[in-house]
This record gives C-alpha cells, sequence and structure tokens, in this order.
C-alpha cells in the first residue's frame, strides 16, 4: 500500500485524506493517506520517521510549510521562490519540496469563479507561509499593484524580497489599512485575523467590483467573508476549491495523473450543506 500523509498542528480538522481518498477511487490508484499532528519541535523527526517506514509522499500545512523546506534535498523554483513547501515527495531516499499553494488558487480563482486577475490590485494580509506560498503565483497571473500588510511591516518587507517582487510592490502594518484607498482583491492569509477575531478592517479596503478570498475554509473563514460581505465586495471566496486545486497538484506530482477536482469540490460542498 503506498502511503501518503498530512502534517499539521492541529491536523484534526484537516479534509486531505477524504480529498486525496476520493482522487485515487476515481484514479484507481490504492494508497493509505492519514493525519499526523507534530508539534513544531517534533515536525522533522515525524517526517524523518514517516519517510523511514515507506511515506512516499506529504502534504505539510499550518504551522509548518516554512519548517519543512529546511528538510528538503531540492526544492522546486515555485517553493524556492515561497519559502516555503507545502508538498514533500520522497525521492532517492531524501524529501524532496513543492509547493502547489498557489497554483492551486489561481486555478480556483480564474477556473472555478472566473476571475480575471490580470491588473487587480492586489492586497495580502499576512506574511507567514500560506501568504509567502501564493504571492509569486498571483504575481505571475499578471495583478497589479502588490501591497502585503502585516502586524510586523518587516516581516511583510521579507516576503517581498524572498518573491524577488517588483520594486512597485509596498510592504506596510495593519495600522497603515485605512490609508490604502480600495483593491480589487483582497486575500486573508492570516490565521491571526481568524483565531481570536478578525483584526479591524476597514470597508474602504473593497469596492462592489472587489473580490474577497479567505485562504480558510469553513468557520475559519467566516468573519472575514461576513465583513467583505458587509464592506461591498462583489465576490466572496473562501479557500475550499484552492484547497482541492493545490492537493490535485500534489497528486499528480505523486502519481502522474490530474484528477477531475469538480466532484470532490461538490462533495465537499455538500458536505457542509452548500
Amino acid at each position: 500500500m503506498k502511503r501518503y500523509a498530512v502534517f499539521g498542528h492541529p491536523v484534526a480538522h484537516s479534509r486531505s485524506p477524504r480529498i486525496h481518498a476520493a482522487f485515487a477511487a476515481q484514479c484507481a490508484i490504492e494508497l493509505e493517506y492519514t493525519k499526523i499532528d507534530a508539534s513544531p519541535d517534533a515536525f522533522a523527526g515525524a517526517v524523518a520517521a514517516f519517510g523511514r517506514a515507506g511515506g512516499l509522499g506529504a502534504n505539510v500545512t499550518l504551522p509548518h510549510k516554512l519548517a519543512a523546506a529546511a528538510l528538503c534535498e531540492q526544492v522546486s523554483d515555485r517553493a524556492r521562490r515561497a519559502g516555503a513547501v507545502n508538498t514533500l515527495v520522497r525521492a532517492s531516499n531524501a524529501w524532496h519540496g513543492d509547493n502547489t499553494d498557489g497554483v492551486g488558487l489561481v486555478r480556483d480563482l480564474q477556473a472555478r469563479h472566473g476571475l480575471d486577475l490580470h491588473g487587480r490590485r492586489t492586497l495580502i494580509i499576512g506574511a507567514g507561509g500560506a501568504a509567502r506560498g501564493v504571492a509569486p503565483a498571483l504575481l505571475d497571473a499578471g495583478i497589479g499593484a502588490l501591497v502585503v500588510a502585516n502586524r510586523t511591516p518587516a516581516s511583510a518587507r521579507t516576503l517581498l524580497d524572498a518573491i524577488d517582487a517588483p520594486a512597485s510592490a509596498r510592504a506596510c502594518g495593519l495600522d497603515s489599512l485605512p490609508m490604502l484607498g480600495a483593491f480589487d482583491l483582497v486575500i486573508n492569509a492570516t490565521a491571526a485575523a481568524r483565531g481570536d477575531g478578525l483584526v479591524a478592517l476597514p470597508a474602504s479596503l473593497v469596492h462592489t467590483g472587489s473580490a474577497a478570498v479567505d485562504l480558510g475554509y469553513g468557520a475559519a473563514a467566516a468573519a472575514f467573508l461576513d465583513w467583505a460581505r458587509d464592506a461591498g465586495a462583489g465576490v466572496q471566496v473562501d479557500g475550499l476549491g484552492m484547497l482541492v486545486e493545490q492537493a490535485a497538484e500534489s497528486f499528480m506530482r505523486w502519481h502522474g495523473i490530474r484528477p477531475n477536482t469538480d466532484p470532490v469540490y461538490a462533495m465537499l460542498r455538500a458536505d457542509d450543506g452548500g
């Protein structure tokens, strides 16, 4: 049996096993896909033990995406630009890293929600592994001016430097948000904006043509999407479609087959009563 897993802390909520089981059934592939909860201190050891036990690949979620990059003998160009890894591939007794978050987000926004990203003035809230994962792909998709806002502005600047952002890209603190005007695309990429309640976001950040995207899904995305709706953003998108699309990209890295994501996305929406 081919062994795969998702690493996180916490990870009990993860839908990755259900997604990959559906992909495997669709593609007639037998596999075992489990959840592994590892604290930051235990993460490296847990990944090593999984490899020794025959693990062939893994997904990595919060808070380990940055740490996962350090465990890899090689990383893809998109993982290098992001400085974060969400997909591990076992090859020649070593881990190779990739980051499928960005391509998953772009594919979901363009193909599923019909959004033209070209030229959109874009705000990313947060500068952690999730933001690093999606920012390069958004730039490659042709977004317009980019602003990254974070509690610590220096971390936002570090992100822009790491992803080779254009000189026009700007880093700022959350206290600068009221002075930034409206954006065509606002992405919530920070768990801090969800865990203890949404940070104060001015309604001036969006207009009727704006798309507001939370990289989380379910209850984790509710506060931000409620804010976006109340503020007048014309489109609100949670991260469920991105989750499915990035998983499909991981699945293709492991098995060489791209699954059909639409029925799996519909399955998860049905699970939520949507």
